[in-house]
């Protein structure tokens, strides 16, 4: 009985150590340094407008900036609050970093937004921060995201 007993409260230990590993891991959004956002790792968990467009694993479409660069951001941040379990880190003019979190395990996925006046485009980037596959949720967010701000 006590080896069972001693067996549980390790996993729960290492559970909560892996847990607790996932909520204070350090963030890999960078800000977007002349235009550019990081690049995306090579794990699947992670899509980006500024990937290689060959690379259909991590690559999707820019949103066209409608609007002034001031009229994005609003509606950026309106679509961001909008979403469930979403905190809005950092509001610049032209950079916006906020961080998702799921419903379960409360993993983190950081997104990233650059509105380029000159190229008349929104650039984005979201990634979960650990682990290697986020079956697709990254993608479908940005999905969901994209269709807000072009409605």
């Amino acid at each position: 009985m006590q080896k069972r007993t001693l067996l549980i409260s390790a996993a729960l230990i290492t559970m909560s150590l892996s847990l607790t590993g996932c909520w204070w891991a350090e963030s890999k959004a960078g800000g977007a340094v002349d235009g550019k956002l990081a690049p995306c790792p090579d794990s699947p968990n992670c899509v980006s407008t500024q990937a290689d467009p060959a690379d259909s694993e991590h690559y999707m479409d820019a949103i066209p900036l409608a609007g002034s660069p001031e009229e994005a951001q609003s509606a950026i941040l309106a679509a961001i609050n909008d979403m469930p379990r979403s905190t809005v880190i950092t509001a610049d003019p032209t950079y916006i970093h906020a961080e998702f979190r799921s419903a379960l395990w409360r993993f983190v996925d950081d997104v990233e937004f650059y509105i380029d006046a000159d190229a008349g485009q929104i650039h984005f980037r979201s990634a979960s921060r650990l682990g290697y596959s986020d079956v697709g949720v990254n993608r479908a967010r940005m999905g969901e995201l994209t269709a807000k701000l072009q409605n």
